[in-house]
């Protein structure tokens, strides 16, 4: 599993899912049905994720079926960034069709 938090159009959010990376083909495309064209995106360290987010982070995990490889853990983005320092996030994957 892989936690990441994408810098989107309508501010961060944090998501959990089964993915390699956040640039995979299928995961963009459920992205992009979600209205999440483009992004910056930094992997967070998955213990890290689970000690901040706690039992809202084990609700969403255990409901992660085979099929459904997508979770938002955090939609509120003031919340999503006041829970990490800067520092802790990953190195940033820029994500941006037209730009390419």
């Amino acid at each position: 599993m892989k936690v990441a938090m994408l810098f989107t159009g309508s501010g961060p959010i944090v998501i959990l899912t089964s993915h390699e990376s956040v640039t995979d083909n299928v995961l963009l495309e459920k992205l992009r049905a979600k209205g999440i064209e483009r992004f910056l995106a930094y992997e967070l360290p998955l213990d890290l994720a689970k000690e901040r987010y706690g039992g809202h982070f084990a609700t969403v995990l255990n409901d992660l079926h085979e099929t459904d490889d997508l979770r938002v853990l955090d939609y509120n983005g003031e919340r999503a960034f006041a829970l990490f320092r800067l520092n802790e996030l990953g190195s940033p994957v820029i994500y941006d069709p037209a730009g390419e």
